[in-house]
């Protein structure tokens, strides 16, 4: 026995959906069609040309930044360090899962735009009674294609003791199930457009991390030369101090000077030792701090070790157009793809409020047996289009597009304070890097008057022509003299790397 194939009542629905297909294929976009926000139009970062530090560097207009430009510094010991990072380091590994995500996520808003088709198979089995009637079989049969609760409780089967069930009716329900929803308004396409700006934001955030990872690893590199270089004239100044001190007890010895002067020495010493081990605390920690950048745990230690001999400071540094840097820093094509993103949630928003149109069909068949299946008679379709306005919801979705609009002018507003302070970054660095030259400048001829002083000092002290007052200014002065002037050699070359990093780092060289 085959079941009867259902047909569809032609309405008013189904006369539609030739005018719906004509309307999906011409359907318009509503909301806002994003355009990028235009580079501000100047010839420099700073309101005049900006002017060379000298003192071994110097600047270049529109001279392009390499891919890896920490080579610039030209130690092997930082090149091996930071390329170990960025292989390594997990929070970079976890923004480029980020990436990975958020792509994946706007790809499969895509299926959007495709029919939906499954597939169903409902299979059951009726046990029946021999004094069951034909008719009384077949309508249990379409009770259970179309159940209801009335049909149920109507025509259950009942037991006949009499007459024990001994025949068995299998019916095999196989169709597929279609839906689509033509994007009338653009809904959807502004929902993968969004969901694609998102991706696009999540790329530059990962080229943002990289960026400041790899500053963080050079800096972090130049900071422990530093701490290296201030423990070496430290323990340089300790042993001034306690060959000093030898001779002032050799001449107390001999009655020469009296019992304070030493101990006034002594002091200075002990001062001169109490600022050892913050020192040694201080590059301890910075040694933990580059095992993590690199990716490694606290006991396996960063390996590479940094002196200030090490870096050469790179004499040319570019100096990029405005309308170059708004293209270059990550952190403003994130937030500019963050505003694209916020442009096309306004469109999702204003589709949401429009009419809705889904059309749907199942076909498929019914038999008793499987062989059976798709033979003349046992089709079965149904074809049906449905529309759906929002007449009265509370304000709710007029609500949500202001909220988008608001979204939107967020947005537009996080870009421009973006852009400002990139702006701010790069004309910072080159203000230090002026100020760093001339600060570089004096240490040296501080260091070098102080420790010629020092020198005639020490030398007077030998013959007892000096006064204890006159040693221990000298001794201080020379100490001063030696920690700034490692620490302003520091200070240059950290503001250079982090010119590099205000200027977007080459990543579009790599």
């Amino acid at each position: 026995m085959t079941h009867a194939r259902f047909q569809p009542r032609l309405t008013g629905a189904h006369l539609m959906l030739p005018a719906l297909v004509a309307a999906a294929l011409s359907a318009c976009n509503v909301g806002p069609d994003f355009a990028t926000p235009p580079a501000p139009q100047a010839a420099h970062v700073t309101p005049e040309p900006p002017a060379s530090p000298g003192e071994g560097q110097r600047f270049a207009e529109n001279r392009d930044i390499p891919a890896d430009w920490w080579t610039l510094f030209r130690s092997k010991p930082l090149d091996a360090l930071v390329r170990e990072s960025l292989d390594n380091n997990p929070s970079l590994q976890a923004a480029d899962a980020a990436v990975r995500i958020a792509y994946y996520n706007a790809e499969a808003q895509k299926g959007g735009f495709s029919p939906q088709i499954f597939f169903n198979s409902n299979d059951s089995t009726n046990l029946q009674s021999n004094n069951r009637s034909l008719s009384t079989i077949n309508q249990v049969i379409y009770n259970q294609l179309y159940p209801s609760p009335a049909n149920v409780l109507l025509n259950a089967p009942s037991v006949n003791t009499q007459n024990p069930p001994t025949a068995n009716y299998a019916l095999l329900l196989k169709q597929f199930t279609i839906s689509y929803t033509p994007d009338i308004w653009g809904g959807i396409a502004r929902s993968v457009e969004s969901a694609q700006a998102r991706t696009e934001q999540q790329r530059w955030q990962l080229e943002a991390a990289h960026l400041a990872l790899t500053t963080n690893v050079i800096v972090a590199a130049i900071q422990e030369a530093s701490i290296r270089g201030q423990i070496e004239a430290t323990k340089n100044i300790i042993t001034i101090l306690r060959d000093s001190l030898d001779i002032l007890r050799r001449q107390y010895s001999f009655g020469s000077i009296a019992k304070s002067d030493v101990i006034a020495q002594e002091a200075a010493l002990a001062q001169a030792e109490q600022t050892l081990p913050p020192l040694e605390k201080q590059l301890a920690i910075q040694r933990d701090l580059l095992t993590a950048l690199a990716g490694r745990l606290s006991f396996e230690g960063a390996g590479e070790t940094f002196e200030l001999s090490s870096f050469k400071l790179p004499e040319t540094v570019p100096v990029t157009v405005p309308s170059r840097l708004v293209a270059q820093r990550p952190d403003i094509r994130a937030a500019e793809a963050a505003l694209h993103q916020s442009s096309a949630d306004v469109g999702v928003a204003i589709a949401n409020r429009l009419p809705n149109i889904t059309l749907s069909a199942n076909l498929g068949a019914s038999a008793f047996k499987a062989a059976e299946l798709f033979t003349p008679g046992t089709g079965l379709y149904t074809a049906a289009a449905n529309i759906s306005q929002p007449i009265i919801d509370g304000m709710t979705l007029l609500n949500k597009q202001k909220a988008a609009e608001a979204a939107l002018e967020q947005a537009d507003a996080q870009y421009r304070s973006t852009v400002i302070n990139a702006f701010q970054n790069v004309a910072d660095s080159l203000r230090a890097l002026q100020a760093d030259a001339k600060a570089v400048a004096t240490a040296r001829k501080s260091e070098d008057a102080a420790k010629r002083s020092l020198d005639i000092v020490r030398m007077q002290l030998k013959y007892g022509q000096v006064s204890q007052i006159e040693v221990l200014n000298a001794q201080r002065t020379y100490l001063l003299a030696s920690l700034s002037l490692v620490q302003a050699e520091a200070t240059r070359l950290s503001d250079t790397a982090a010119l590099f990093m205000a200027l977007g780092g080459g990543w579009w060289n790599r």
